[in-house]
């Protein structure tokens, strides 16, 4: 019978009697694509371990604009699940199952036991750092980077044809419909790429790539 852990080969170290803590503990859930696994001001329902699927990690505006954080697949786990856990609180962040989604969730009391444990200790301040790395990079890039350039970024390498709307890209960029539908209008006009309905055809990638070059900040 496979262990549901092995994706986490960061946890190879932990203890035969932890691991079976964990197992024992620790409840299987199933997550369709496109259901809310966490929301904010909800309080933690534990600690989850990834076996399959993907869940996005976003942060909402009070106007409903959404600002994709990260992704979590398997093998890796969630800093805002973590951060509450840690401290007590409740999430500060929603989580959406990006595709079909098996969970393993530890429950609170069990992830306080563990972390008593080195190899799961070190697992979570890896976790912590590597994360970190990452949002201080978005903030970078939301903050510092003009939207064209990311846009133009997001567009390449993805493929020549994009099955995509409008309002998915403002999404997964953190800005509104209307601003991403103008700069894709002014793509197509330089013949950067073709747009049709529901899909963005890249047609210059030399020059997208050019736009979205650093020293087009």
């Amino acid at each position: 019978m496979n262990d549901p852990l092995d994706g986490y080969t960061a946890l190879a170290a932990l203890s035969p009697a932890a691991r079976e803590r964990v197992l024992t503990n620790s409840q299987q859930i199933q997550v369709p694509a496109g259901a809310q696994v966490f929301d904010e001001h909800q309080r933690c329902g534990g600690f989850p371990f990834v076996l399959e699927g993907a869940i996005r990690v976003i942060k909402r505006s009070a106007q409903g604009r959404e600002l994709p954080l990260y992704r979590v697949l398997p093998g890796e786990t969630c800093i805002v699940s973590t951060s509450c856990l840690l401290g007590h609180a409740d999430y500060n962040a929603s989580g959406i199952a990006e595709r079909d989604s098996t969970l393993l969730l530890l429950p609170p009391n069990e992830f306080e036991a563990l972390m008593a444990e080195p190899a799961f200790r070190d697992f979570i301040f890896r976790l912590i750092s590597e994360r970190m790395a990452d949002l201080m990079q978005l903030v970078e890039e939301v903050a510092f980077r003009r939207l064209d350039a990311r846009l133009a970024s997001h567009l390449l390498g993805r493929g020549r044809l994009l099955h995509v709307t409008h309002q998915q890209l403002a999404d997964e960029l953190g800005s509104v419909r209307e601003m991403v539908s103008r700069l894709l209008k002014g793509f197509a006009d330089q013949g950067l790429v073709r747009l049709g309905r529901e899909q963005i055809e890249v047609v210059d990638p030399t020059g997208l790539r050019r736009l979205a070059a650093p020293e087009a900040m």
